[in-house]
């Protein structure tokens, strides 16, 4: 990044993905930022307290702090979220997942500040129509659960509209693990709780499949690791405050490996980082999420590396070994 001063918000800042981005960024010598979510839970703190950082504001006054301090924004990148696929409340996830992204992209249009937000691979509920980032199926898509429609919301109303911010891209985001995901227990990715059950038990058990067509623990996700994720944000990031992203790149945009393995391979890729032997059994899925549980997806990657995203990824075995040896089994945070 040319300017190493920039301003850059990042919203949802005490949680998983954007608290590896902050360092990410801080990596990179960047510290300018203003970091955006609600700070109250203890068990958050760690993502976000040894990082370097220009301003930390309340999501619930974000905006009255804007309109206050009048920050001069070179981009705002929007992670935050109400993220729990569990919570069918949809009242919930319009506030925070499209009425408050609806806030920031009509602030970045005002302004003119380049905008990067997160939407999710939940979109495409159980793929009937394919997992293609193009623009031309968002309206058929069918969600499973209130977080998905939430997220295909937004999409819909931000490609419909004619004012936008002069860059934008939505990160439709697949299967994201690794490092400062502790504090989120049951949203946690499999990795995390595979560890923490071999710690315990020296066994993990998965879903039984209750899908005919796949066998137990064949089921088939689209894993990525979050430093690959990051990586990414931070070279739109940087383009896009250059000048350097062409208007017709603006738009959505997968984030995966383009390769759907098994959550078997996954927990297996577990025991060789703990270097203990695989124990594997299998439970029935809860009621609650059996109706609403997708069986496959897989990232088509053409479009970011048509962008001109060009480095390659971390495998599933590279990313597991990664997060289990140098941060799971250390306690430690990115």
């Amino acid at each position: 990044m040319k300017n190493k001063d920039s301003i850059i918000v990042i919203t949802g800042a005490a949680g998983f993905i954007s608290s590896c981005l902050v360092q990410y960024f801080n990596d990179k010598g960047l510290t300018n930022l203003v970091l955006v979510d609600y700070f109250g839970s203890e068990d958050k703190r760690p993502n976000w307290e040894n990082k370097s950082y220009l301003e930390k504001v309340d999501r619930d006054v974000f905006f009255t702090w804007l309109d206050e301090v009048k920050p001069d924004i070179d981009c705002i990148v929007h992670l935050g979220a109400r993220t729990d696929t569990t919570e069918f409340d949809y009242a919930i996830h319009e506030a925070l997942n499209v009425e408050y992204s609806k806030n920031i992209w009509n602030y970045c249009v005002d302004r003119n500040i380049p905008l990067v937000y997160a939407s999710s691979a939940a979109t495409y509920g159980n793929g009937e129509f394919g997992y293609d980032d193009n623009h031309e199926i968002i309206e058929q898509l069918v969600p499973l659960n209130p977080y998905g429609v939430s997220k295909n919301e937004f999409d819909k109303w931000a490609v419909a509209q004619e004012k936008t911010p002069p860059n934008w891209t939505g990160l439709k985001f697949f299967n994201i693990y690794g490092p400062n995901e502790y504090h989120k227990g049951r949203m946690a990715s499999v990795i995390w709780h595979a560890f923490n059950q071999i710690t315990d038990k020296g066994q993990m058990k998965l879903f039984r499949s209750h899908n005919p067509q796949y066998k137990d623990g064949e089921q088939l996700r689209d894993f990525f690791y979050v430093k690959d994720l990051v990586k990414i944000i931070y070279w739109m990031t940087e383009k896009m405050i250059d000048g350097n992203w062409a208007e017709e790149k603006n738009g959505l945009y997968n984030l995966g490996t383009g390769k759907a393995r098994s959550f078997y391979d996954l927990v297996l890729a577990t025991f060789a980082g703990m270097e203990i032997k695989p124990d594997i059994a299998f439970i029935d899925m809860p009621i609650d999420i059996r109706d609403k549980y997708q069986y496959f997806t897989e990232a088509n990657m053409d479009k970011l590396r048509s962008a001109g995203f060009a480095d390659e990824f971390y495998s599933l075995e590279e990313g597991v070994s990664d997060y289990v040896r140098n941060y799971l089994s250390k306690n430690t945070y990115y």
